[in-house]
C-alpha cells in the first residue's frame, strides 16, 4: 500500500463514521482520543470499498514478495463478511481465491461441523478488523492447522500500534507484535496509528476540529504506542 492509499483509507473511515475522535474508554481502561469501529462498515457500498482496500493491501504484499497466500479465512463473527467481501474484491482484480469461515459452535445436522466454505488448504490469510489481545488469532490458527493448512498472515484494517497492558501497567509489545512474535507470521494492516498521525499532519482539507485532535492522538501514542510496525 502506498502512502496515498493509506491516507485514502483513513479519509474513507472518517467519512463513514467508522473512525471517530473524542474520549473513548478502551477495554484496557485507557482513555483513547480516537475509536475505530469496523462494524459500522454496514452497507453494501462501504463494505465493498473496505474490501477493495483489503485486497489492494494483500496484493501489494504479494507483489513485494513479503507474502504468499492461497486462500482466506474469516473468524466468526466480524471476519466472516470481511473475508468473503475481500475474496470478491480479489476476484475483481483477477486473483480468484477460495475462502472459509467458522461457526462459534459446531453444527450437528445438515453439513455439520464448525467450518463453512472451501476446505482449508495451502497458505491461509486470516482476515479480521483489528487485533485486541490476539486470542481470536490463536483460535483461528489452531483451526487452520488442524485441517493441515498453514497460516500465512493476519490481515487487519487498522493497527493501533499500542502496547499491551492497561492504563498504568504498560507492556513492551503491541498485540500485533505479540502475534507476529508468538506465531512467526506477519501482521499486515491497511493502515496504522502512524499513518493516522501523518494524515492529520498533511491533509490541508481537514476541519479545525480534526486538526485539534492531532495533539491528543500524538500524546496518546507517546504514552502507549510502539515504534512503527513493519
Amino acid at each position: 500500500m502506498t502512502d496515498d492509499l493509506r491516507a485514502e483509507f483513513i479519509r474513507f473511515a472518517l467519512d463513514s463514521g467508522v473512525l471517530r475522535f473524542g474520549e473513548f474508554r478502551t477495554k484496557a481502561g485507557r482513555l483513547s482520543p480516537y475509536f475505530f469501529n469496523a462494524g459500522l462498515f454496514c452497507d453494501g457500498a462501504s463494505l465493498g470499498r473496505l474490501a477493495q482496500f483489503y485486497a489492494d493491501t494483500l496484493l501489494a504484499a504479494e507483489s513485494a514478495g513479503t507474502l504468499r497466500f492461497d486462500m482466506l479465512f474469516g473468524p466468526a463473527y466480524k471476519g466472516i463478511p470481511l473475508a468473503s467481501a475481500t475474496a470478491v474484491a480479489l476476484a475483481q482484480k483477477g486473483r480468484n481465491v477460495a475462502f472459509a469461515y467458522n461457526r462459534k459452535e459446531a453444527k450437528d445436522h445438515g453439513e455439520g461441523g464448525a467450518l463453512i466454505g472451501a476446505p482449508l488448504a495451502g497458505r491461509v490469510v486470516i482476515v479480521d478488523d483489528v487485533i485486541s489481545a490476539g486470542t481470536s488469532v490463536g483460535e483461528s490458527m489452531a483451526i487452520i492447522r488442524s485441517h493441515g493448512a498453514e497460516p500465512a498472515a493476519v490481515l487487519i484494517a487498522l493497527d493501533r500500534e499500542e502496547r499491551s497492558g492497561n492504563a498504568t501497567q504498560i507492556g513492551e509489545f503491541s498485540a500485533a507484535q505479540e502475534v507476529a512474535r508468538t506465531h512467526a507470521i506477519p501482521v499486515i494492516a491497511i493502515a496504522g496509528l502512524h499513518d493516522l498521525l501523518h494524515f492529520l499532519d498533511s491533509d490541508g482539507a481537514l476541519s479545525a476540529d480534526l486538526v485539534a485532535w492531532r495533539e491528543h492522538v500524538a500524546a496518546y501514542r507517546a504514552q502507549y504506542g510502539v515504534s512503527q510496525q513493519g
